[in-house]
């Protein structure tokens, strides 16, 4: 992977803190040579996790093709997570990132949420898959797949 963001701005940003152990507030649930998993401080669902790398990439618009495989690694994190907190219905989950400007902090994060089904109400907005706010990982994947530049939009949108 290519160093996308080595700015000043890692040295201030929650999650490259959170991942580089150095934020003690923060329990990391998994985690492994590129990435760490840790609940959501807000949760919109009974098991709301964020899987978010340790290398600083700012949000899902900054990838192309070649971090098809590290999207792969974080969904599959995500699911780990999942099974090791009990959750077996794989089909009531939803995994997904949030598209500027509808991200919260500037470094790329999936969010994972169990069950989808129970997102809560007045949260429900901010989760819709494939809506212009969030687009499901799997989406993500398959506009990344032959986009050798940074996507522009996530052409996701079900709108």
């Amino acid at each position: 992977m290519t160093e996308l963001n080595s700015d000043s701005s890692t040295e201030t940003c929650i999650f490259c803190l959170i991942a580089n152990d150095q934020d003690h507030n923060t329990e990391v649930i998994k985690a492994n040579k590129e990435l760490v998993c840790f609940r959501d401080i807000v949760p919109a669902a009974p098991h709301h996790y964020l899987v978010v790398p340790k290398e600083h990439i700012p949000d899902c618009l900054s990838l192309h093709a070649g971090h098809v495989d590290l999207v792969k690694m974080m969904a599959k994190m995500g699911t780990a997570v999942l099974h090791d907190q009990g959750i077996s219905d794989m089909k009531d989950i939803s995994l997904g990132f949030h598209q500027p400007p509808y991200t919260s902090v500037a470094h790329l994060h999936l969010h994972v949420l169990a069950p989808a089904s129970q997102i809560y109400k007045d949260m429900e907005y901010r989760f819709i898959p494939n809506s212009y706010r969030f687009v499901t990982e799997k989406c993500l994947r398959e506009q990344l797949k032959d986009n050798p530049s940074p996507v522009k939009d996530s052409r996701c949108w079900t709108l």
